[in-house]
């Protein structure tokens, strides 16, 4: 393994009497994509915010590219690019004139920011959009703005914070596609994410918040494997439910590791799933989906399927 970039070491912080962020330790390799993932209000944010300073941690310290926080935070922040939740461009300013000021804010001089604007926009697939006001750009796009200006200064690491939350499937993909493209380059990214498919296709480690507490971390597939049943049977339809509860259907559960209930919809965990289809296919009114274990399985085993109010 190579020496880490950057390392959070027993992070700590607290809100009156409420813990956020729970003895929370990870670190992140040069090249690597480590994602964050966990339900609202498992502490992802403050992580964030611990990360680039904006929060000081009740306990715990952070190392990063040689230096520590908070004593070298500038030098510390000089290195990393981010992408925060909330739109921050300014609404005044084009979109090359949002990345010449940004990039002013980190001491770099004019001429150089000027030379690496028309770069940074064909990165973004904004050239086209270079004298337009954020107002004009669409969500995608403005995603892309903030993805080009949070890489004006030439940052280690990214730290990006949901940042395709909101967007269609066309512009999300277009994001993955410029992330991919970074991760290339050999950038290292910190991401936080609700998708799973996102967090699956970009992030080579994983870690699982829950309550301010790390409850799993590891590759994305070798998490499913090691905490996942293989297949997935998904039933629904008039009756599904009855097959999760009725006394006279306990034969059929059997054939199952696990029995979960979602709305109208049951999930049949299972090793074997050929039998478990060939008992479901005398149930001709009912519709099933077979398919393997993916990450939001994981995600809904290891943090619950209730909904998390934000917090």
């Amino acid at each position: 393994m190579s020496t880490p970039l950057f390392e959070a070491h027993d992070l700590v912080k607290r809100y009156g009497d409420t813990t956020v962020v729970d003895d929370l330790s990870f670190s992140i390799s040069p090249g690597e994509c480590l994602g964050v993932i966990g339900p609202n209000g498992a502490g992802k944010t403050t992580t964030i915010r611990m990360c680039l300073g904006l929060t000081a941690p009740d306990a715990g310290r952070i190392d990063a590219f040689g230096k520590s926080m908070p004593a070298d935070a500038l030098a510390i922040k000089a290195l990393l690019g981010v992408v925060s939740q909330m739109d921050t461009l300014d609404p005044d300013f084009s979109c090359a004139e949002n990345l010449l000021v940004y990039g002013r804010y980190f001491g770099i001089d004019s001429a150089t920011i000027r030379q690496r604007i028309p770069r940074l926009l064909e990165f973004a697939a904004l050239t086209h959009k270079a004298d337009a006001t954020p107002g004009e750009l669409s969500g995608g796009m403005k995603r892309r703005l903030s993805l080009a200006r949070a890489l004006v200064n030439d940052p280690r690491l990214l730290m990006l914070d949901e940042p395709t939350t909101g967007l269609d499937p066309q512009a999300r993909h277009l994001m993955w596609e410029r992330l991919q493209l970074l991760l290339q380059q050999g950038k290292s990214i910190l991401l936080t994410t609700h998708f799973m498919d996102e967090a699956e296709r970009l992030c080579s480690r994983l870690l699982v918040l829950d309550h301010g507490r790390k409850i799993a971390e590891g590759r994305p597939r070798e998490l499913i494997a090691q905490h996942l049943e293989p297949d997935v049977i998904e039933v629904y339809g008039q009756g599904a439910v009855a097959l999760a509860q009725a006394d006279e259907h306990a034969a059929l559960r059997a054939l199952a590791a696990r029995v979960e209930v979602s709305g109208e919809t049951v999930f049949f965990y299972t090793a074997q799933a050929m039998p478990l289809l060939a008992a479901l296919s005398e149930h001709h009114q009912l519709r099933t989906l077979h398919r393997p274990a993916n990450l939001e399985d994981l995600f809904l085993k290891l943090t619950g399927r209730q909904i998390r109010e934000d917090g």
